[in-house]
């Protein structure tokens, strides 16, 4: 017999129940594998990756498997480039092609990524030649990044060879759609950066 309340996956948005009776009066816990698609999409992850996401699948959960296939194919069109550099070691370099000259710290937080992660990901981009540091004029004790020729030749090459792929991918938007997308994601990119700096006491 249900009672009065909302049960948890209703307060989650989803139209069944979190769990059902069994013909014995036994409860029985909702699934969250193949058989139950739905509860996969509320936890922000699919169950099925050839299955299409239900109509009311939440917001984050559609944007966090966007951001996952989408890592995953920025990551083949890297490997397909040839060019000797990691994912993470081009978003490096993709910061500082847009502000040279930062600081570790300001890198990390402009690319959402931890000191120690950038800190291993920097040295490989000093020992491969794409990146070096140097000395703050003012103050010694402040190491800045910067970009070397062969940081901005690779990132060049990059875009040369990868774009084509990143065209052909997203043939599908209608351009009449363009706006609103393009809208959409300008807002968001706002708005989470004002909850991270809001989190971060800034």
């Amino acid at each position: 017999m249900k009672t009065g309340g909302v049960n948890e996956a209703e307060s989650a948005g989803a139209s069944e129940p979190a769990a059902s009776e069994s013909e014995a009066g036994e409860p029985v816990a909702a699934g969250c594998g193949p058989e139950r698609g739905r509860a996969g999409w509320i936890w922000g992850e699919p169950s099925d990756g050839n299955a299409d996401p239900p109509a009311d699948a939440p917001l984050h959960a559609l944007l966090l498997a966007a951001s996952r296939i989408m890592g995953t194919f920025y990551a083949g069109t890297l490997a397909q480039s040839g060019l000797r550099i990691s994912p993470a070691g081009l978003g490096v370099l993709r910061v500082l092609m847009a502000g040279d000259g930062l600081k570790s710290s300001d890198v990390a937080a402009r690319g959402g990524s931890s000191p120690g992660t950038l800190t291993s990901v920097v040295n490989t981009l000093v020992r491969e030649g794409y990146v070096e540091r140097r000395s703050d004029e003012g103050d010694r004790r402040v190491v800045r990044l910067f970009v070397t020729d062969k940081g901005r030749q690779v990132c060049e090459d990059y875009i040369s060879l990868a774009g084509p792929h990143w065209r052909d991918a997203f043939g599908f938007v209608d351009p009449a759609d363009e706006p609103v997308i393009r809208k959409f994601f300008t807002e968001m990119i706002g708005h989470f950066s004002e909850l991270i700096r809001k989190e971060r006491g800034r």
